[in-house]
């Protein structure tokens, strides 16, 4: 039987695999992808496609670098595994951590490993719950995010998802979560005196005070909303959240799974309105793709508060700071800042916005 026979590969398939958003529909009529470079995928039947939307978001660095492969066939070869466990790291956990500091938004400097974004946002509300616990506030556990944000489908991250779509053949879901509106700058209708983007925060003040203060734990939010519709928000948008969450003490949650590592034209996404969250959480271009890895960063305030502890904080995941991981992302990383990619997506950003305004004859009012 042939290797690159698609009808014989899609049959052993059929047979063993369940597949991501499982539909035997879709598996039957689906590709099988045998081969990568630079921006093409290559499927068993030999046509080649434009990987237009780099894999799922997360291949930044293009198929086929085989800087990454050695990267990881080098570290495997010097240390496989070792337990990313308290008492234990690896050289290329402490290296990514540094690097992961020196680009990140300036006050966050401490990070905890996952195997990608789902794990992230389970990590992050953990934290969120663990810090107000320490602080004298264990009511403090409610998290608010948005209807069309996406978080992952892992239990407690599906519940953070506001994707109605993920929830109904896995309910009851967990209680403590609400959505608000997103931000969509087009169908937003504001009241007399109010801006679309301030309108919109309002909401999160709203829900905050009808939950009541003293049970919130977290805000999570996408800076730029990717898998329900890439919705932009105006620029008075975030600033105004970040007023709100320090008013009553929540913890702002930035998810950068999609938006990290130059994506949107700078490093993670909330630099472009000058803000800076409690917790980022990230995954996906990290490694371009090319094997699992995510995790969250947290502010020195947060980690202080996590150092000052008594209480462990229980959480771990066996592949935690995985040295093969760690040094691939490593090698993503310098590929990322040495050959200007996160420049060159603000160039071609800006670009693709001007040529667009210019075919419908101008921006549109989005205040």
């Amino acid at each position: 039987m042939s290797e690159h026979n698609k009808a014989a590969l899609l049959e052993r398939d059929a047979e063993h695999l369940i597949h991501p958003i499982h539909s035997n529909a879709a598996t039957a009529g689906g590709h099988v992808w045998v081969r990568g470079e630079g921006a093409r995928l290559f499927d068993a039947d030999g046509r080649d496609y434009v990987d237009a939307l780099s894999g799922l978001w997360n291949v930044f660095i293009g198929h086929g670098r085989g800087e990454l492969a050695d990267a990881a066939a080098n570290q495997m070869r010097e240390l496989g595994y070792a337990s990313g466990y308290a008492g234990s790291t690896n050289r290329r956990a402490i290296a990514l951590a540094e690097t992961l500091a020196e680009i990140a938004y300036p006050s966050i400097n401490r990070f905890f490993l996952t195997s990608g974004g789902g794990e992230s946002t389970d990590s992050s509300i953990k934290t969120a719950r663990y810090y107000w616990k320490v602080r004298g506030k264990p009511d403090k556990t409610k998290v608010i995010s948005r209807i069309w944000g996406y978080h992952g489908v892992t239990l407690a991250a599906m519940c953070a998802t506001g994707m109605s779509v993920y929830w109904p053949m896995f309910e009851p879901r967990i209680p403590g979560f609400r959505h608000i509106g997103s931000p969509y700058p087009y169908f937003y209708d504001p009241p007399p005196g109010k801006t679309r983007g301030q309108a919109a925060a309002d909401e999160l003040e709203t829900a905050i005070l009808e939950e009541g203060p003293d049970t919130v734990a977290m805000f999570i939010a996408e800076p730029i909303q990717g898998a329900g519709g890439v919705i932009i928000p105006t620029d008075d948008y975030f600033p105004r959240i970040r007023e709100i969450c320090d008013r009553y003490e929540v913890l702002l949650v930035s998810d950068e799974v999609i938006t990290g590592f130059g994506r949107t034209g700078t490093m993670f996404g909330l630099t472009h309105w000058g803000i800076e969250p409690d917790i980022m959480q990230f995954a996906k271009g990290i490694t371009s793709g090319y094997i699992p890895l995510g995790g969250i960063g947290l502010s020195d305030r947060v980690a202080a508060t996590l150092d000052s502890a008594d209480q462990v904080w229980m959480h771990a995941y066996t592949y935690s700071a995985h040295p093969v991981c760690c040094a691939v992302a490593l090698e993503n990383l310098r590929i990322i800042r040495e050959e200007g990619l996160v420049e060159m997506a603000a160039e071609k950003g800006a670009a693709l916005i001007r040529n667009l305004e210019q075919a419908v004859g101008g921006p549109p009012s989005r205040g």
